[in-house]
């Protein structure tokens, strides 16, 4: 494995993997645990993917319909939340992107930047996508909500009503083929369920308003308190992969 694809690892925390019978690479022991039955995407995929790869994008050209809605949201005061932000966050990414993340609202860092996922979790969404050869501007990534709630409090049900179409304009331009639900609270709203995250996670859902297969996934935040998750996250960022090169069907639930 390259020494870049370890560091990523490494920064999941998952140990790196060979195959049963090679000896061990410089740096790796021979007692490193292997993840059996697993193969990380191939190697030779992700480091001679062209840029106009059919599962990613480079395309970062300023989006008209984007921008209108972005400054809708700059203007909005649907919601009491207007009053307390510094700044909104709306989005960013590839405009033509194949894949959507969705989490659930901005924190402080989030609002004092103006751009969703920064920060250390925004450090370790970029090592998870890093795993599977994405950079974070060959994905679309946005909140359910595009103002912070004070003290980073969960969003409220009028909050989440009031972003709704702002969310759903931002699907509808992008077009992706496939959202990833980022944290539980972003899961269960995008799939009206209260199902907790165990049960979620692991499989391909719908995405009813849509139809498009809806991944989920532990938000990065989750897996900094609880590193012990994120062996599972390494099996979800799989999923993605090869569900977005077409190796997996999304079996739709």
């Amino acid at each position: 494995m390259p020494h870049s694809n370890r560091s990523y690892l490494t920064a999941l925390g998952i140990p790196s993997w060979r195959r049963r019978g090679l000896a061990p690479s410089a740096g790796q022991t021979s007692d490193d645990p292997l993840l059996a039955g697993e193969q990380t995407p191939s190697l030779s995929n992700r480091e001679e993917r062209k840029p106009n790869s059919p599962s990613i994008t480079d395309s970062q050209a300023p989006d008209a319909a984007l921008l209108r809605i972005k400054a809708a949201v700059e203007r909005c005061t649907r919601c009491d939340l207007h009053r307390t932000r510094n700044r909104t966050v709306f989005g960013v990414g590839g405009v033509e992107a194949h894949c959507m993340l969705i989490g659930e609202a901005p924190g402080a860092e989030e609002d004092r930047q103006g751009e969703p996922f920064v920060g250390r979790a925004g450090k370790l969404l970029d090592a998870m996508l890093n795993a599977i050869g994405f950079r974070r501007d060959q994905v679309y990534i946005a909140n359910m909500i595009k103002c912070r709630p004070p003290g980073n409090r969960d969003p409220q049900d009028i909050e989440i009503r009031s972003c709704a179409d702002y969310l759903a304009q931002q699907i509808d331009e992008i077009s992706p083929r496939m959202l990833v639900a980022v944290g539980r609270i972003a899961a269960q709203r995008l799939l009206s369920t209260t199902e907790p995250m165990g049960r979620l996670r692991g499989r391909i859902h719908r995405h009813e308003p849509t139809g498009l297969p809806l991944l989920v996934m532990y938000h990065p935040a989750y897996l900094l308190r609880r590193p012990r998750e994120k062996g599972k996250a390494w099996q979800d960022l799989l999923m993605l992969h090869s569900t977005l090169e077409g190796s997996a069907s999304p079996d739709l639930s």
